[in-house]
Order: structure tokens, then sequence, then C-alpha cells
């Protein structure tokens, strides 16, 4: 520890302790602001365990002079400490608690961005922490009519519960988001949601909610006849008829494999009912040809989700 640093600690630590007979309380303030330079010195230092516990005495003394705001700043800028040292979810608890504060002292939209913060410095490595965090703060932003932030949070739980396979979630977080964007009138990504729904409700076997899915939006101004709307309905058709051409021509299409990544997979995967046997068109079987070849980007393809989604 650095000699000045330990002069800035001291200081805090007189001003939080010091009464006189005219001072009948310590001085928070003075000691909140030493503790908090005292954090940054250490943090410029690269002294992270030594930064983190100097914003915690910062927050605390912020709290002592129940100035909850600051605190949940200093208790955040300590979260970050601990991310500096690969503690994450020690981290992202010291966020969520600064996130408390903020919605307490007034304030939820910093609240929601803290808990954003937290989802993604978590979401590598507790996946199911990571859609609780953001769930939350898409709550938080709803409830301020902040609509379009919360479709944008919802959107990453949508992705993230792909990924994890939970496609019965996923269709009503999909559901969640695409409600908002009718609500805000943003109706082209209200077609995508609607293309993302399709994906997870076929690969639930649910083909009756994804045409279900279809139908509802040809109430959406534009969707009928649109790019997005023939595709799908070309898609449920093939899915219908079990014409793995169809269904692989469709998926393969820029239209779906240019969709976020979560997504594409899915449609990349996609496979008709009774094994993904192919169709033969009667000239096929007529002159007695072989099974066709499948669309190109397909042959022997690695496929992530070939047995479900991983």
């Amino acid at each position: 520890m650095f000699p000045q640093h330990m002069d800035l600690l001291s200081r805090a630590r007189h001003f939080s302790l010091k009464t006189s007979f005219l001072k009948w309380k310590p001085d928070y303030d003075g000691a909140a602001s030493e503790y908090g330079k005292a954090a940054i010195a250490f943090k410029n230092a690269k002294q992270y365990d030594q930064a983190k516990d100097a914003f915690l005495k910062e927050a605390e003394s912020h709290q002592n002079n129940r100035a909850f705001f600051h605190a949940a700043k200093a208790f955040e800028q300590a979260g970050m400490m601990l991310k500096e040292m690969q503690k994450l979810p020690e981290a992202v608890q010291l966020i969520e608690k600064a996130s408390m504060m903020f919605v307490e002292n007034g304030t939820p939209d910093t609240a929601a961005m803290a808990l954003d913060r937290a989802g993604k410095l978590i979401e590598n490595v507790n996946l199911e922490k990571a859609v609780d965090l953001y769930q939350q703060a898409a709550s938080v932003f709803e409830n301020e009519d902040r609509l379009r932030q919360s479709a944008e949070l919802l959107g990453k739980v949508s992705r993230l519960l792909v990924r994890a396979r939970r496609l019965d979630e996923a269709a009503g977080s999909l559901q969640k988001e695409k409600n908002i964007y009718k609500e805000i009138e943003n109706y082209p990504t209200c077609f995508k949601k609607t293309i993302a729904q399709v994906l997870v409700h076929l690969h639930r076997n649910d083909y009756v909610a994804a045409d279900k899915c279809v139908r509802e939006s040809y109430s959406i101004p534009g969707f009928n006849g649109s790019e997005d709307c023939i595709a799908l309905e070309q898609l449920l058709e093939g899915f219908d008829q079990q014409d793995q051409d169809q269904v692989f021509a469709i998926c393969n299409s820029a239209l779906f494999k240019y969709m976020d990544n979560d997504y594409a997979k899915l449609s990349l995967s996609l496979r008709v009912p009774g094994g993904g046997t192919k169709k033969k068109s009667p000239a096929q079987q007529k002159n007695g040809e072989s099974a066709q070849k499948q669309p190109d980007g397909f042959e022997e393809e690695d496929d992530d989700y070939s047995s479900g989604l991983c």
C-alpha cells in the first residue's frame, strides 16, 4: 500500500469518527469524500481489493449520511472492482444491492441500467442468473413506460432462453416482446419476432401454436403479403406436408440465415416430422431417381442443434 493511499484512509477514518463539544456527530460527508479518493487511487494503482474495501466504506458513509444515490454508486463501483478480480458472482451481488438502493432513491432507470450491466457480467458464467437480471431490468423499464428499453432486454432474455433450451419460456418471452413492439408501432420488428416464434414452436413440436402465431400476425399492419409472411406460410406448408426440401429452402434463405445467431441455429436445425424423409416429385418416382440432394449450405454441415438446442 502506497503511503499517500494510507494517508487518505487515515483522513477518512478521522472524519468518520471525530466528534467534539460543538460537533455531535461524525462528518460522514467528509469521510465519504476521502474514502472515495482513496478508492480511486487504489483503482488506478490496480490494487482492486483495497479499492473495493474503500468503495464499501464510502458507501457506508453515504448511507450514514442518508445519501442513498451516492451510496448505490459506491456499491456499484465496489462490484466493478470484484469484476476486475474475476469474482463475478460477488460482483453481481453488490450491483444488485446498488440497484435496489437506486429504486428506493426514486431513480428506477438507473437501477435497470445497473441490472443490465450485471447481466452482461454474469452471462457467460451463469446464464440462469443473467436471465433473471435481464427480466428484472425489463420489468423496471416497463413500469416506467420505457417500452423500447424493456423490449430490448426481453430480447436478451428470449435469446438466452433459446440457448438454454427453455423453449416454452422462450415462446412466452417472445410474445411479450412482440406485444411491446406492436404497442410502440414498430411493426417490422414484430414480423421478425413472429419468425422467431414460429421456429421456437416448431422446435417444440407444436405446429398448431406456430400456425396460430402467423394467423394472429395478419392483424399487424403490413404483415399480410410481406416477405416474412410469405416465407412463414411456405415454411408451415412444407412442415405440414413433410416436404424437407421446401423447409430447407426456406430456412436457408437470407431472411432466416441472417437472424440473431440463436434463431439462425434454430432454422438450420429444423427437421420435418417423420425423420426428415424428403418427398420425391412424380417425375423422380417415375424415373426411379435417387433421393434429392440438400440445397447448398446443408451438405455434411455440422449441426449445432442436431439433437435439439445445445
